[in-house]
């Protein structure tokens, strides 16, 4: 039986996370163009199957398929109606997946508006996370993880609209050649984060293991103790004909966890590109490390 989540993150031990989502749906069948989350009622089955899959290799915690869950963005495919029923399905497969003994992480990514052009107003796009956040919460996550965020307006509002859940909180950003596509610096994004209370920072995305080590040195200089979690991709992605691949084995992700974890991660997992097979290698190299904690 699990025990509260941020309980288990303040406790030390290195925690496991899961993997890709995005590139898993695709290899599953998931077509260019077509919306993720539509999937958690399309073909529960499958959605719930990848969420197995990485319990199964070993993941202390799983997402929820609702990466693109804010209303703003499943109107681009015409289900801002359904944002309350997609997500509130997302959270419940995973779930199920998770039985008794694993976490769920309700996952919310960015809505794709820029508030500084003024294509949408902070109230609309605060209610457009509010109602994905209600669905979570209903489904069953454990916590909320917002990720892949690059503007601090945006991801204010998405941690105000979390914090009605009730639910612990991440949030991640992602960074590239050290700065954020908003241009953020790691240490602007930690220090707005301490600010507003997120409970887990962290980063994802965007590169592979090795090429985090830089940002979570930079987060935990302005977060001397806070928890940290790192999702990378499977290294960085290339372009094969009409194909992007992402080059790192799960020996050579695993490879760097003890690095990861001597900078300062305390969760462990993988974004674009890695597996359950990614996953399993790490948990290897978890255990190894002795008494899977902190240095």
């Amino acid at each position: 039986m699990r025990i509260p989540f941020i309980q288990a993150v303040q406790s030390g031990k290195i925690l496991l996370s899961d993997g890709a989502w995005g590139t898993f749906l695709q290899a599953e069948g998931l077509k260019s163009g077509d919306c993720p989350e539509a999937w958690n009622l399309s073909h529960p089955e499958r959605v719930e199957a990848i969420a197995r899959s990485y319990i199964e290799s070993g993941s202390d915690m799983v997402e929820t398929n609702t990466f693109g869950g804010s209303r703003h963005k499943l109107k681009m495919y015409g289900l801002g109606d359904k944002t309350y029923e997609l997500n509130k399905a997302g959270a419940a497969l995973s779930r199920k997946a998770a039985g008794e003994d694993a976490w769920v992480l309700g996952s919310a990514g960015p809505s794709g508006a820029i508030l500084l052009t003024g294509e949408i107003s902070e109230e609309e796009l605060y209610e457009d996370f509010l109602i994905q956040m209600t669905g979570l919460l209903d489904g069953g996550a454990d916590a909320i993880c917002l990720e892949t965020f690059s503007a601090l307006d945006e991801a204010e509002l998405a941690i105000r609209a979390a914090r009605t859940s009730g639910l612990p909180l991440i949030c991640t950003f992602t960074f590239e050649n050290g700065f954020s596509m908003m241009g953020v610096t790691p240490e602007a994004y930690a220090e707005k984060m301490l600010e507003l209370g997120v409970d887990v920072l962290g980063t994802n995305c965007g590169n592979g293991l090795k090429g985090m080590l830089d940002i979570v040195s930079r987060i935990r200089k302005t977060a001397a103790k806070h928890p940290l979690l790192v999702h990378a991709n499977a290294g960085l992605p290339q372009l094969q004909g009409n194909e992007v691949l992402y080059p790192e084995s799960p020996e050579h992700m695993a490879a760097a966890v003890p690095d990861i974890i001597a900078a300062g991660a305390g969760i462990i997992g993988g974004c674009c590109g890695t597996t359950p097979e990614h996953i399993r290698a790490m948990k290897k190299c978890i255990e190894t490390m002795k008494g899977r904690t902190k240095p």
